[in-house]
């Protein structure tokens, strides 16, 4: 029993971030440590090990949509499969922003502190013009980042034009090659030395875990003024809910699994994700828990999870909401039922395309910002918080992904057997 307990990779997650924590907040750390050699072998293992998963989604993303699509073996099937998945992330991401809205306007009005713009963006902060808070603006810039070269799209890791590349060429192989041409066995093949190289990468979680600890440790300060305290504690709040009994209560109800079960397969991909930051780089560990540890069909996870990874961020969602309405208050702008609404619709577009990455919804920020005359300036106030918040948000990204693979999976079964 212990062994296995010290083979599982959430206990060695746990146990790296705790001895990172540790060290970095006991240790008398010099002012320059930043500048010590010890400290630039730390950050080169999180380097490392971040450049091996970024290396590996976007083949990840492509073979394991390719291999999904083509083994689902017909054309209507794969459409049935599509609906369902795109119908359950709706679902859950409409569920994530209402709970954000319906708390934060029902609790007290955050106080009015801020009268004009007097913040400022750092430069690696790049900011939108106000025409691009139109309808037509942002279904140009979705159809931008989904319609570009798919050798640009791997090489800058767009996992959106990845997505829309490999579902066109998954759609036209099934519909024109018998279902036991060779070039279906070659990729099912990639696949399996893709997912070996994956297993491997993977081995290496907790060295990185510790890394990216011990630097947050270190670097944090604790400077944050009372009203953004309590703003990240009511977002910390809404994403537990949501993670901790919307999004269980709905496996629940649709598959029936024992929430200890869900958990138990969920902690692992929850743990790197919140460990990473990054939805895109929690993929090949969440493909592996769907089918090992779920039970979940190959050809079913296969295509839901990338998509998941892409376009379902209830967490984000969440977030954006409650940090509009969250700011809009500080300015003492007034929304109202159209500007609500406005709220709505972009955190629930701006959320899909959303980057996977460490602080990748502040680019769909700007848009939530700008529908309802926030000055983008307030960014920076956001900023202050984003990162520690942006763990747990992503952690439950990762959750609904899974569960909404699951529900799926389940589905499908139900149809087959219809």
């Amino acid at each position: 029993m212990n062994r296995r307990l010290f083979k599982s990779l959430p206990f060695q997650l746990m146990i790296a971030a705790l001895l990172a924590w540790s060290l970095a907040s006991l240790l008398p750390l010099s002012a320059n440590f930043e500048h010590s050699t010890t400290f630039k072998l730390l950050m080169l293992t999180k380097t490392t090990y971040i450049g091996l998963l970024k290396m590996l989604v976007g083949i990840v993303v492509l073979f394991s949509l390719l291999q999904g699509i083509t083994s689902i073996g017909s054309t209507s099937r794969l459409k049935t499969l599509g609906y369902k998945t795109i119908a359950f992330y709706s679902l859950t991401s409409t569920l994530a922003i209402c709970l954000g809205l319906g708390v934060s306007l029902a609790i007290p009005k955050w106080p009015h502190l801020i009268d004009t713009a007097q913040v400022t963006i750092g430069n690696h902060v790049q900011l939108i013009d106000n025409s691009a808070s139109s309808g037509g603006a942002i279904a140009e810039k979705l159809f931008s980042m989904a319609l570009v070269n798919p050798f640009q799209a791997l090489a800058t890791t767009n996992l959106l034009a990845i997505v829309v590349f490999a579902l066109l060429l998954g759609v036209a192989l099934l519909a024109s090659l018998p279902s036991k041409h060779p070039v279906f066995e070659l990729i099912s093949g990639l696949n399996i030395a893709i997912n070996r190289v994956v297993s491997a990468v993977i081995k290496l979680a907790p060295l990185a875990v510790f890394a990216i600890v011990f630097q947050f440790t270190i670097q944090s300060g604790n400077s944050i003024f009372g009203e953004l305290a309590l703003f990240a504690l009511l977002v910390f709040s809404l994403t537990l809910v949501h993670g901790g009994i919307v999004l269980p209560l709905l496996a629940k109800v649709f598959t029936g699994i024992k929430y200890s079960t869900l958990f138990r397969a969920l902690s692992a991909p929850m743990a790197m994700a919140f460990a990473t930051s990054s939805s895109s780089a929690t993929l090949p560990l969440s493909l592996q828990t769907a089918q090992e540890d779920l039970g979940i069909s190959q050809p079913t996870s296969s295509m839901v999870l990338p998509l998941g990874s892409i376009m379902n961020m209830d967490g984000t969602a969440l977030f954006e909401g409650v940090a509009a309405i969250f700011l809009a208050q500080l300015y003492g702008i007034e929304l109202g039922t159209s500007g609500l609404i406005m709220i709505f619709i972009m955190a629930m577009v701006s959320s899909i395309g959303a980057p996977g990455m460490p602080s990748g919804s502040m680019s769909g920020m700007q848009l939530v910002l700008l529908a309802v005359g926030i000055p983008l300036e307030a960014i920076a106030i956001l900023l202050i918080i984003e990162r520690p918040l942006d763990t747990f948000r992503t952690a439950v990204n990762v959750e609904g992904d899974l569960i909404a693979a699951l529900v799926v999976d389940k589905w499908q079964n139900q149809s087959t057997k219809v």
